[in-house]
């Protein structure tokens, strides 16, 4: 089964000639200028691979798109609000201990002592590390994504081990 990644939102139709504004969902954003296609969801699970024909990128940081066969203000407004998707194929290669913000969203936190934390709901990042924000029974635990927190993480098996730190 091939798996898909965001690397962008629709925001809005840009001119008359079809473009659409893309507010990037990646850390690199310059990478739409390699990619050929990106694939959009419909609410039906109806998916349609758009080729790439034109990159824009702003002084903003917004992306825009010309996707082949939307040629239309209207044709663009369509889109608007959807996730631009990327296949396996074309998505960035990571590094170690680097992973996809999709692949930890679900995955159960343990302590080191196995006790269930909770699971883990949300990524937010603030620039410094990324926190994960963890949903315990009655309440929400925010955990730094660092090496002194974070000991282990098994995509495949949805589990986390953390080592709570004092305070957390």
């Amino acid at each position: 089964m091939t798996r898909y990644y965001n690397v962008g939102k629709v925001t809005s139709p840009h001119g008359i000639k079809g473009e659409v504004k893309v507010y990037p969902l990646t850390n690199v954003p310059e990478r739409f200028y390699e990619l050929p296609y990106v694939w959009v969801f419909h609410e039906q699970d109806l998916q349609i691979k758009y080729e790439i024909e034109n990159v824009k990128i702003t002084p903003k940081g917004m992306v825009l798109l010309k996707l082949k066969g939307v040629d239309t203000r209207n044709d663009a407004e369509k889109l608007k609000g959807v996730f631009l998707k990327v296949d396996e194929e074309n998505a960035l290669r990571l590094e170690e201990n680097e992973y996809f913000i999709a692949d930890l969203i679900g995955i159960k936190v343990y302590t080191e002592e196995g006790e269930l934390l909770g699971t883990l709901k949300e990524v937010l990042q603030t620039g410094a590390n990324d926190v994960y924000v963890v949903k315990a029974r009655e309440r929400e635990i925010l955990l730094p994504a660092i090496k002194e927190v974070i000991k282990k993480v098994d995509v495949e098996g949805k589990v986390m081990i953390v080592r709570l730190l004092e305070g957390l």
